[in-house]
């Protein structure tokens, strides 16, 4: 199997070296088919909040490429090069299986990583860069982190970013009830983050770019202000949550300096990040997406279920990929097989007296040994009753 992968992630790069190679959906939309006219290959890019990834597949005798070095490439930041972690094969296999379920998270258990997982083939598929290899891959990582949500509970806190950003919220002040919140964006992590405010007992105000009816969705409980006057809420509040996918600042050191009362808190939950660094000060604190990931761990016996589960979706994953690289063998075993069968004393005497059973009966006998002959240090009992099983099963047919 010729499969590797690329990335970067809390675990390698801090955060201001992730965002290096952070990629919004319209940029994964423009870099993809590039990469995979490039390379020849078909391509996968997962891009979140706290990791980039690229899943690279060849068929044939095509050579697989550098994938760190592709990937950098098309993110414009060669010099990221030596933070990425390269895996190959079956290690790159199990890797996204864990990342799909959470297990490779920054908040550990992170309960909307499998959506991100599923959106990344999506787009693949969209984009036609996605071969059947990367296809059914994603689709059992995205099986196995489905099944990992509903037979384990990794985490008894909160596991999606933004409710993380509030729990810490709520420790910063002791409790959100009262408290005035501003939260800049209405994209999925902004709206997350505005309902367990509004939740927690805040009044919340969502900034809106454009407002669309029955086309923009506002939490409930929400008040509204457009982005361009995002500072007059500001003023006066308690708490700024920002989470866009904008390529800017969204809140500058110079835009909280001529507050009269600026916020004691700046929550950060955007990648790359939305609020300068500088914007904290002694009266206000900041916290970004790396200050998130001690909120929550497994116990013992549910990350052992979590990896068992991984661990069948990985053994049906490899069973299929046997099966598909098997099947011009299989055509070629069915021909073979049927050639020495015709071969079978007496068969042109039993064709001609119209003998079927008998017929179809040598020839079944016939064909297993030759198939099972081939096979012998292969051959166990429960095998052998996987296939009883299977064959009863289309008896009626």
């Amino acid at each position: 199997m010729k499969l590797c992968m690329a990335g970067i992630d809390h675990v390698s790069a801090a955060l201001e070296q992730r965002e290096k190679l952070s990629l919004v959906r319209g940029q994964v939309q423009a870099v993809l088919p590039r990469i995979a006219e490039r390379t020849g290959c078909a391509a996968v890019l997962l891009a979140t909040c706290s990791r980039t990834e690229l899943y690279l597949h060849a068929e044939g005798e095509r050579v697989l490429p550098d994938a760190a070095e592709v990937l950098c490439e098309a993110a414009g930041a060669p010099a990221c090069r030596p933070l990425l972690v390269q895996r190959a094969g079956g290690e790159a296999v199990r890797h996204l299986m864990q990342v799909s379920a959470g297990m490779q998270s920054q908040i550990f258990g992170d309960d909307q990583i499998v959506s991100q997982v599923k959106d990344a083939a999506a787009l693949a598929r969209e984009l036609k860069t996605a071969d059947a290899v990367l296809d059914t891959l994603f689709r059992r990582a995205v099986t196995a982190g489905k099944r990992v949500r509903t037979e384990t509970r990794l985490t008894g806190v909160p596991a999606s970013a933004a409710q993380a950003g509030v729990r810490r919220a709520e420790r910063f002040f002791g409790t959100l009830a009262g408290k005035r919140a501003v939260v800049i964006g209405n994209g999925e992590m902004g709206r997350l983050a505005a309902r367990a405010l509004v939740e927690a007992g805040c009044a919340v105000t969502v900034t809106l770019r454009t407002y669309r009816h029955g086309e923009t969705v506002v939490p409930q409980g929400c008040a509204t202000v457009p982005y361009e006057r995002r500072m007059e809420r500001i003023e006066g509040a308690d708490l700024v949550v920002s989470a866009t996918t904008s390529p800017h600042f969204t809140l500058t050191a110079e835009q909280t300096a001529a507050l009269s009362h600026p916020p004691r808190l700046l929550l950060d939950l955007a990648m790359p990040r939305d609020i300068e660094s500088a914007a904290a000060s002694g009266h206000t604190a900041l916290f970004n997406l790396d200050d998130l990931g001690e909120l929550g761990d497994a116990d013992n016996a549910a990350r052992e279920t979590a990896l068992r589960i991984l661990d069948e979706e990985t053994r049906e994953f490899f069973a299929w990929l046997n099966y598909r690289a098997a099947l011009p063998l299989i055509a070629q075993l069915k021909s073979a097989v049927a050639s020495r069968v015709r071969h079978i004393r007496d068969y042109d005497a039993l064709v001609a007296d119209g003998d079927a059973e008998t017929l179809a009966e040598l020839a079944a006998n016939r064909a297993v040994e030759l198939v099972l002959g081939g096979m012998k240090q292969k051959i166990d009992v429960e095998t052998m009753k996987a296939c009883l099983e299977h064959i009863g099963k289309g008896s009626g047919r």
